[in-house]
């Protein structure tokens, strides 16, 4: 199913197979991402005049803001980068310009198109990388051997490897026990590209963005074929691996090399300045419009230095300019202490769609235990499963976990389904460490155990607030 033509229906539907509930959230959202598709299919004179419709999520923290962008952005292909409104400050402050947000962008979507194009270029780049294997481990040039193992065994006096005979025929044959694993074990001394550290000079704060322009342009130094005639640009080194290994870091360094990064970069431009979501958290901290000086001069200052951005300016980037007019805002925030209309007009006119999370009651917190495709007891299950020991948790053993943690979340401060992890790892915190002496074991969690191990620490309530 290509997810460009999802219809908002199976939007919603995909998102629930991770996230419980919130249901205007999600359709707001596959709206938002139907509506891009629909832009693709009018006509040219008025595709441009069609703007995203921005939203503000308000909801307290733990409810699945974020996820739901995340997953969205997933969904869609499309590349997603997710900041932090308070680490933002008005220009002349100490703090990251607005600008980064969109350069982070750009990075996101360079780096999802290349990876997309290296899945593509997997099969040319295998073969490519079986070529350097053979030849290392002596089947090219009419070189003889099985590699460093095979040597090694004939100076012991040990009885010869079996290997298939030289020549075309013999690298063949060679090649068909090379796809089938038999030689998987075998030691190969190849070359291989060297990663270096990279070069991060030390900056003031707010200067990130230039460091990481320094270190791209000795990279890119580097790669310079004239400073590689010259004995400069990309090292290589010799590495004596496995042959199994061997045939993954080569395939790696082949499909990078195969990359065109001109179409690469022409390709994640497009898909930044098209497809492109930035969420933006915390919007709520930097809401306020009073006050003359002190922080209320540098909130007021962020959303004004916001605001260009939102509603689409040009952005110059190391790849090139990039247009904001389509990229897909979606703001949140708790808003506990100030409101949505506590941000200045123009900011707040840019996010014309505004929807409301509930809070997670008791029933949610057992469905978010059991229900999504990534739950936690899925993953406990699973990761214990690599020990040999089989996890049995009852659906009564769940809902006193859940209200447990509704309970602390009602006493202490509300972190909403986030509570789980660590309830969750109190309880199976003696399982865990224990797991490898209970190899074979089946292990069924009930009630009584989630009474017994969190019973102690819900009692005292000081540990309570360090331990849940």
């Amino acid at each position: 199913m290509d997810p460009r033509n999802l219809t908002p229906r199976e939007i919603v539907a995909e998102l629930d197979r991770y996230i419980v509930g919130q249901a205007s959230a999600k359709r707001a959202v596959a709206i938002a991402l139907r509506n891009r598709w629909r832009r693709q299919h009018v006509a040219a004179d008025l595709k441009d005049e069609i703007l995203p419709k921005n939203i503000v999520m308000i909801g307290p923290t733990g409810v699945g803001k974020t996820e739901i962008a995340r997953r969205l952005a997933r969904l869609a292909g499309a590349p997603f980068v997710k900041v932090e409104a308070s680490k933002f400050t008005e220009v002349g402050y100490v703090g990251r310009d607005v600008d980064s947000m969109v350069r982070d962008l750009v990075e996101a979507a360079v780096k999802l198109v290349k990876e997309e194009e290296m899945e593509r270029l997997a099969g040319r780049a295998r073969e490519a990388a079986e070529e350097k294997v053979l030849d290392a481990l002596g089947f090219g040039g009419g070189a003889f051997g099985l590699g460093f193992r095979g040597a090694m065994q004939r100076v012991r006096g040990e009885g010869e490897p079996e290997r298939p005979q030289q020549g075309t025929a013999g690298r063949e044959r060679a090649r068909a026990q090379l796809r089938a694993g038999t030689l998987d074990e075998e030691d190969v001394e190849v070359e291989v590209a060297e990663k270096g550290a990279p070069f991060l000079p030390i900056m003031a704060p707010g200067m990130e963005d230039m460091a990481q322009g320094l270190n791209d342009m000795m990279s890119q130094l580097g790669n310079n074929p004239i400073l590689s005639m010259l004995g400069g640009g990309p090292k290589k080194r010799k590495r004596r691996l496995k042959v199994k290994e061997a045939l993954g870091v080569l395939t790696e360094d082949e499909a990078s090399r195969m990359v065109d990064m001109e179409r690469v970069t022409r390709e994640a431009l497009d898909r930044a300045q098209n497809a492109g979501i930035i969420f933006i958290d915390e919007i709520d901290k930097i809401a306020g419009r009073d006050g003359g000086h002190g922080p209320d001069v540098s909130r007021g200052g962020v959303q004004r230095d916001l605001l260009p951005i939102v509603e689409g300016s040009n952005v110059n980037t190391k790849y090139g300019m990039v247009k904001t007019d389509h990229v897909l805002f979606i703001a949140a925030g708790a808003f506990h202490v100030t409101k949505v209309s506590d941000l200045i007009p123009e900011l707040q006119g840019r996010f014309p769609i505004r929807v409301e999370l509930e809070p997670l009651r008791r029933e949610d917190l057992v469905r978010i235990l059991e229900e999504p495709q990534n739950s936690l007891v899925k993953q406990y299950v699973a990761l214990l499963a690599t020990e040999g020991v089989d996890l049995q948790i009852s659906r009564e053993a769940i809902e006193e976990v859940a209200r447990i943690a509704a309970e602390v979340n009602e006493r202490m401060e509300n972190i909403g389904a986030r509570r789980l992890h660590t309830v969750m790892e109190r309880l199976l915190d003696e399982i865990s460490f224990d797991a490898t002496e209970k190899r074979g074991q089946r292990l069924a969690i009930d009630p009584k155990y989630v009474r017994e191990r969190l019973a102690s620490v819900l009692a005292d309530e000081d540990l309570s607030r360090y331990i849940l």
